[in-house]
């Protein structure tokens, strides 16, 4: 487990589990100690090690993709807490969530408030959670590029998601994505300038990148 981000108000963990590397987050407030866990892919034993015996208030899920749900059903029967996802992704999910959640809506635990933000496009139910300037992106955005899609019209709404509800927040917001290591929204905003400002295919899609190495 590593330390991503810790000071007085939020402490963020991250974990890197199977079966693909898949970031699982736990979200602490340091004034109560509540937690919020965000995706469960596989390995939950290391997910319940990394949680203390403090149970959660809730088990959020960015996505519906077996390796950020795959270990769900077992962490829900260990917790036995809710699950909240968005609406157009519960079906994907090994159990139905407790909680669907809403574009614009609020989630509070201790004195933390993440505000949710629905960002379809790499699945339609793809969901960001925001806690100040700490954005868990799920596999929305990446360093250097947004999540695969599976068509252009996936692409286009990916690319309307990442520009309608994140390149607009601010500048100084850190970018915890559903792989890898972490962004800030300020490098990512400049190389998608660079990359809209390029003619591109009508059919773009599959793993794009904002510049590729031989553009760049």
């Amino acid at each position: 487990m590593t330390t991503v981000v810790k000071n007085d108000h939020i402490q963020i963990d991250r974990l890197e589990l199977p079966p693909f590397g898949t970031n699982c987050y736990i979200l602490t407030c340091q004034k109560t100690s509540e937690r919020v866990v965000v995706d469960a892919p596989g390995e939950v034993e290391r997910i319940l090690g990394a949680l203390e015996d403090k149970r959660p208030q809730y088990v959020l899920i960015t996505h519906g993709h077996f390796d950020h749900v795959g270990g769900l059903s077992e962490l829900q029967s260990a917790l036995n807490v809710p699950v909240a996802a968005h609406a157009a992704d519960a079906t994907a999910l090994p159990v139905y969530p407790d909680m669907l959640l809403k574009d614009g809506e609020a989630l509070s635990f201790g004195d933390i408030e993440l505000k949710v933000l629905h960002t379809p496009g790499h699945t339609p139910g793809s969901i960001c959670f925001l806690a100040g300037k700490y954005l868990i992106a799920g596999d929305t955005l990446f360093p250097g590029g947004p999540g695969r899609t599976q068509s252009p019209t996936d692409f286009k709404q990916i690319i309307e998601s990442i520009t309608r509800k994140i390149l607009n927040l601010r500048v100084e917001t850190q970018v915890y994505p559903g792989h890898g290591e972490s962004t800030t929204l300020g490098r990512e905003r400049e190389l998608f300038e660079v990359f809209s400002a390029r003619p591109h295919h009508p059919n773009l899609c599959g793993d794009v990148v904002w510049i590729d190495a031989q553009s760049a």
